[in-house]
């Protein structure tokens, strides 16, 4: 197998909702982004020749993803009162609703169905809460 590995961060708060702990209330993170790409065999013609990919392509396109998130209030999508999200709004709070909890493991998910969906072969991301603790999700064998 041949591989890439690049990483991008990001600057983001959350909450989970329904947990009992310290993460209930409003905190943030660095979230750190480490993606892996593989592949058996390299290109065999054109610009990318004997490459996985361009690594100007995969860095951009995680870059993209991570800038998404920057800076902003993950929300789970129905987690908050619709008058406590206009009243954020109205505060000028950036805001972005995710169609899931927003834990480490599914933030690694969404990555990773993100960088495939952009036609990336991509075979695991991991998502950093801590310079020391992160979730991943990785393609199956």
């Amino acid at each position: 197998m041949y591989g890439l590995k690049t990483e991008s961060s990001f600057d983001a708060s959350h909450f989970l909702t329904d947990y009992h702990g310290k993460c209930e209330n409003l905190h943030g993170h660095r979230w750190r982004v480490v993606a892996r790409l593989e592949v058996r065999e390299l290109q065999s013609e054109g610009t990318c020749k004997d490459m996985v990919v361009d690594f100007g392509d995969f860095k951009a396109a995680l870059r993209e993803l991570t800038e998404q998130l920057d800076h902003r209030f993950l929300v789970e999508a129905g987690s908050l009162a619709s008058d406590t999200l206009a009243c954020l709004d109205r505060e000028g709070f950036k805001l972005l609703e995710m169609p899931f909890r927003t834990t480490a493991e599914n933030l690694a998910k969404w990555f990773f169905d993100q960088l495939a969906a952009r036609g990336l072969p991509v075979a695991q991301v991991d998502v950093y809460e801590t310079p020391n603790n992160c979730a991943y999700y990785r393609a199956d064998a």
